[in-house]
């Protein structure tokens, strides 16, 4: 085998053959060319390659850093590459492209490579897989880059705002053009900015297996770094990103991993022990595991999902936090016939812009088209949720998006078409940062330092 882990790009196997992708950089470049291809997600892609990697644990971080930092920061890496490459960049070969996006994303944002070692291990490994000239062409581009760094310009903000907000923030443009209509410079600003932060893990704590303060008190224990939740208690900030997967708690059930913005719908649902509740649109599982804790696993959570798959795993979380009270129906909601329910959560399919901390692909993945077909599904969805709720019962919608067209816009269409329902302010419920001028839950990443949510909640009349 060729060198350590952490630089090197080409090993061999027990047989002698050749593996390409190899180390910490070789591995990136081959998660970075598939997304480039696909539509697959970046953590899947990362997940099925940290498995089956023989990495260190230090190398899995760096892993994890290097392709999550090149894909959140792919708008200013490529803005800088097209200035430097002669001839039209986005139309370089995959593994030249690649390779260099990771040398640039280490000598732009990361202080422990020294800038020659990056160029090196990026023109060693482009030889390997391409040639000479190749090689040769990435490392003049590189170097040029480096002699020029201090120098890069970017688009004047004066004269053109939303080209310079989007290369130097890394968005596409059309996200920002439309973000500068409804928010205004400032806000739009601060909120690229917030998407571009590396993202922080959170956690919410179990009380059907543990408590705040007992919890507290083992993360003490294991010197884990964290900070208690902004608007919900239960939900916890680590600082760092570990594997708190391995930590024996975490097959204890005492926590799960989630966000706290997530929590927002299940507080809105304002359940009760004994209680019958729909999750209409169920897997992963995050709120309906937090319903059954809010209901101390009593009543009944009926978890609907098309695929009998992600029930399935939604089941294996529910088993491990000790939950009891959740039937699951691998079913379309529109199938669905059961009635009378005191409480409906659906938590619809949306383009998730609210999360591109965590998911920073996603911001690359979305046009402004998806969001007119997104549309379609979500005032449907809200529309099938409605047919559960007896009398008096609860209807919440809920996504994870900070566009008015998936959010408040949907639930003004349902409620012109459902003149039985009517929309209840959440001013009296939630922290009154949360509440929007219609009395709904929007969070944002720059203002709450949570992931961006919507809640709006309904009651039936009639």
């Amino acid at each position: 085998m060729t060198n350590s882990s952490n630089g090197a790009f080409a090993q061999t196997d027990e047989f002698g053959r050749l593996n390409l992708y190899t180390g910490v950089r070789g591995l990136a470049v081959k998660v970075l060319n598939r997304i480039d291809r696909t539509d697959a997600y970046l953590d899947k892609m990362l997940e099925i390659e940290i498995r089956n990697s023989e990495l260190s644990g230090v190398d899995k971080a760096l892993l994890f850093e290097i392709v999550h930092g090149v894909i959140r920061w792919l708008g200013r890496i490529d803005w800088v590459l097209t200035g430097f490459y002669r001839g039209q960049f986005s139309k370089c070969i995959p593994n030249v492209k690649n390779a260099m996006r990771v040398a640039l994303y280490q000598i732009l944002f990361l202080d422990k490579v020294p800038d020659y070692a990056a160029v090196n291990e990026a023109v060693s490994f482009v030889k390997k897989l391409q040639g000479e000239k190749p090689a040769g062409l990435t490392n003049a581009v590189l170097r040029n880059i480096i002699r020029s760094k201090n120098g890069i310009r970017y688009p004047d903000p004066e004269e053109d705002l939303s080209g310079y907000l989007s290369a130097y923030y890394s968005h596409p443009s059309w996200m920002v053009k439309r973000w500068l209509n409804l928010f205004g410079r400032e806000f739009t600003e601060s909120l690229l900015i917030a998407n571009n932060n590396k993202p922080h893990l959170g956690i919410r704590m179990n009380s059907l297996k543990t408590n705040l303060t007992e919890f507290m008190e083992l993360m003490d224990k294991v010197d884990l770094s964290y900070s208690r939740g902004k608007f919900i208690e239960e939900f916890i900030k680590l600082m760092k990103l570990s594997n708190i997967t391995d930590w024996e708690y975490f097959q204890k059930g005492y926590f799960t991993i989630q966000d706290e913005s997530t929590g927002l719908s299940c507080k809105a649902l304002d359940v009760k022990p004994g209680m019958r509740v729909l999750d209409l649109c169920s897997a992963p599982g995050g709120k309906t595991g937090y319903i059954a804790d809010l209901m101390q696993n009593e009543g009944e959570i009926v978890a609907i999902d098309r695929y009998e798959s992600r029930l399935k795993l939604l089941e294996q979380n529910l088993e491990r936090l000790g939950i009891k009270n959740v039937r699951t129906v691998a079913i379309d909601a529109r199938e669905f016939d059961e009635q009378d329910f005191d409480r409906v959560l659906v938590d619809v399919p949306c383009s998730g812009l609210g999360t591109l901390t965590k998911k920073p692909d996603i911001k690359w993945k979305r046009d402004w088209g998806d969001i007119r077909k997104l549309n379609e599904i979500q005032l449907d969805l809200l529309t099938t949720g409605a047919r559960f709720v007896k009398k008096d019962g609860i209807l919440i919608y809920s996504t994870c998006t900070i566009e008015p067209d998936e959010n408040y816009e949907i639930v003004k269409k349902f409620l012109y078409s459902n003149a039985n329902f009517e929309l209840v302010k959440l001013n009296d419920s939630m922290d009154s940062s949360l509440i929007d001028k219609n009395g709904c839950v929007q969070s944002y990443p720059n203002v709450h330092k949570i992931d961006g949510a919507f809640v709006a909640k309904l009651r039936k009349k009639s």
